[in-house]
């Protein structure tokens, strides 16, 4: 169990919740030992942003890479610098305009009130509409993704989810949530978008103090992709990066309505998207070690990859043997230092437990590597 996510000045590493991180821990425990020498971080495989979020602390200058849009919109939030008023201001500036676009579906009638699906559509018009990024942009955008859905409050003026019950982590599907809300009787309550926005503000310590790099270094692209990786613009000597487990194929689905309000269809696409191949282990290992190669032409003299690997329980491969591949597969040399067991992820991680849906931990090992 992770106890550094528990402390407030650590609030704004979960500004959006979201499934598969690893623990703070990991990326601070290795980021301490290197940071006597001023190392330029890498997370080719950034998700939410948590080792962009750990270098942050310790003062150090990191780029992250995903394929997600879902994923960089909330890794950005750790790499920005703003006031929390200019956060509301922005917010109340856009819900004054009347969205154009509102669904009209069952599903996002029983998900939101309809004053709250209105505030929702005009967040997204509003941002959707911003022709030049800013910090409080960037933040609004990850904080509204992170209240987008979850559990419903006793109390709505504690609620920092505008919703009907559902995941935190994951949008359960549609025909799904349906069937759950009209089982348990459940209704979205009506919640004032502001309110939220600040209750969620007001758990975070600060967002304008001084910071190594700024969101421009999060990327969303394919970092199999030399044309990905030649975008950062530092030469990195430490990579710290969990990759997609493998036989984990619902990336993109498990995060439909984020990705909706990203400017998405408002309905499941179940498209794979840009990821890693998962039809075998040989294609996997082929393209995960095209990451690795890229990772490898860093200009630094000296390159170290501490990496978090692990496997859904069903793929019943061994994640050595598939880490091993990855590296053999790949142009560059590689020298394994250490491999240590990670445990296994904790099964309440995507808060899968909140609409009765099944989640299986997965088998993860820590890799220690250098490039010789």
């Amino acid at each position: 169990m992770s106890k550094l996510c528990y402390l407030k000045e650590n609030a704004l590493n979960s500004i959006c919740p979201y499934f598969t991180m690893f623990p703070l821990e990991y990326p601070i425990r290795h980021l301490k030992k290197f940071k006597m020498g001023n190392p330029v971080v890498v997370d080719p495989f950034c998700g939410r942003g948590t080792t962009l979020f750990a270098a942050r602390k310790l003062g150090l200058n990191a780029w992250g890479i995903d394929t997600s849009p879902v994923a960089t919109a909330i890794a950005k939030a750790k790499m920005a610098s703003c006031s929390k008023a200019d956060i509301l201001e922005l917010a109340r500036e856009l819900l004054q305009k009347t969205p154009n676009d509102v669904p009209e579906n069952e599903f996002f009638k029983r998900l939101y009130s309809s004053s709250t699906l209105e505030s929702v559509c005009a967040l997204r018009e509003g941002l959707l509409s911003i022709n030049q990024e800013t910090n409080a942009s960037i933040v609004l955008r990850a904080l509204t993704l992170g209240a987008l859905h979850g559990p419903l409050n006793k109390s709505i003026e504690n609620s920092i989810y505008f919703s009907n019950q559902m995941p935190r982590t994951f949008a359960s599907k549609p025909d799904y949530s349906i069937k759950y809300w009209s089982q348990k009787g459940l209704f979205p309550p009506k919640i004032n978008p502001i309110d939220v926005l600040k209750r969620k503000l007001d758990r975070i310590p600060t967002f304008n103090h001084s910071l190594n790099g700024s969101y421009h270094q999060v990327i969303e692209g394919d970092a199999q992709l030399e044309s990905t990786t030649n975008q950062i613009s530092d030469d990195f000597s430490l990579v710290i990066t969990s990759p997609p487990y493998y036989g984990m194929k619902t990336y993109v689905q498990d995060q439909w309505l984020r990705n909706w309000f990203l400017g998405g269809p408002p309905i499941v696409d179940y498209t794979s998207g840009p990821q890693l191949e998962h039809k075998g282990t040989e294609g996997f290992a082929k393209s995960l070690g095209k990451v690795w190669s890229n990772m490898a032409n860093s200009k630094a003299n000296n390159l170290k990859m501490f990496v978090r690997f692990g496997i859904i329980p069903s793929a019943k491969v061994d994640a050595k043997s598939l880490m091993h591949m990855s590296l053999e597969s790949s142009s560059a040399n590689w020298r394994i230092i250490s491999t240590r067991s990670a445990h296994t992820a904790e099964k309440g991680k995507r808060q899968a437990t909140q609409m009765q849906s099944k989640s299986n931990a997965a088998i993860e090992y820590d890799f220690h590597i250098e490039r010789i």
